[in-house]
């Protein structure tokens, strides 16, 4: 169920607010890509398993349905789970990457996900891997494009293009192959790939360590070759934390993946700050997932917002995706 909420200048004094209640550091760069770390207090003190912990303590378990675009997820677990859209969970008749965040509450029974395909022409088992059920959720989509193809445009063919762009620009700019011989349209499976890990140690070697010690980083937004392209920030610095050396690997390949070899102009600190505000400021129109997850959109002609909601918190926001487009 879609509904719409009031815009205007109710949704520029919420942003503002947001936006007073953090503050940047950085740029912390590595070749193309530079790095502001986002600063704030905690919006909630629940904890949340995220998908890659629940699935490899067999605490979630992800069924194919045989139907591409819905899987299904059950938490047999007592703790609850947060599901990010974008993550890939790889098995199945084809790996998949999953649609919309999802707060999965304790013992929840079989609950429906939106997915989309990341893997072009399988339908069968692959090697040892379960087919009935999805065995692991370590890598997310790498591309902007591909973001805006699952959450904005919602059309498999532009996932299945944006797959194909990806590893094509990937296989051009390492010089080497990087799909995989088992599956060769796996996305997954080309993250995988020794070429393309090769290829993000160094951003890892001297980007992974920028937030320790920092307990206050609640988010982080990134630019590739001085253009600014996205941002994440979550309800508390315990999720991010979890979260971060999964969003950096992304960010990492996603900059390989974009390289153009050319000088760039560094990005400001008031550019990351301009184009949050912006998107906090569209018009927005809400989405009920189910009984413990609400997503916000709001959406300008530069950005967007994705807002996620859990309602077994008095409807605390748990995660915030922008994208610029």
């Amino acid at each position: 169920m879609q509904r719409m909420l009031t815009g205007g200048v109710l949704a520029l004094a919420t942003a503002a607010i947001c936006l007073a209640q953090t503050h940047l550091s950085g740029p912390f760069t590595h070749d193309n890509l530079t790095i502001f770390l986002i600063h704030g207090a905690d919006k909630s003190t629940k904890s949340l398993l995220t998908l890659d912990e629940a699935l490899d303590q067999h605490k979630v378990v992800v069924y194919e349905t045989r139907n591409v675009n819905e899987l299904a997820v059950e938490n047999v677990s007592s703790e609850d789970v947060f599901i990010e859209s974008g993550d890939i969970v790889k098995g199945g008749a084809q790996d998949r990457t999953l649609k919309d965040d999802l707060i999965l509450p304790s013992k929840s029974g079989k609950v429906s996900l939106n997915s989309f395909c990341v893997e072009h022409g399988r339908w069968s088992r692959r090697g040892n891997e379960a087919v009935g059920t999805f065995g692991e959720a370590h890598q997310a989509i790498a591309s902007k494009e591909l973001k805006m193809a699952v959450k904005m445009q919602q059309d498999q063919r532009e996932v299945w293009a944006r797959v194909a762009q990806a590893q094509a620009q990937l296989s051009s700019n390492l010089r080497t192959d990087v799909r995989a011989a088992p599956s060769p349209t796996s996305f997954a499976m080309t993250l995988e790939a020794p070429a393309v890990q090769r290829s993000i140690d160094g951003f890892l070697q001297d980007l992974a360590g920028i937030i320790n010690g920092k307990n206050d980083v609640v988010g982080y937004a990134f630019a590739i070759d001085g253009k600014l392209n996205s941002a994440d920030v979550y309800a508390s610095h315990e999720l991010f934390a979890k979260l971060w050396m999964k969003l950096l690997r992304s960010s990492s390949v996603e900059a390989v993946t974009s390289r153009v070899g050319k000088k760039f102009e560094p990005v400001p600190a008031s550019a990351v700050k301009t184009a949050l505000a912006d998107a906090e400021s569209g018009k927005a129109s809400a989405i009920n997932l189910t009984d413990r997850t609400e997503v916000v959109v709001k959406e300008t002609a530069q950005n967007v917002m994705f807002e996620t909601r859990d309602r077994g918190q008095h409807d605390v926001w748990i995660h915030r995706n922008y994208l610029t487009k």
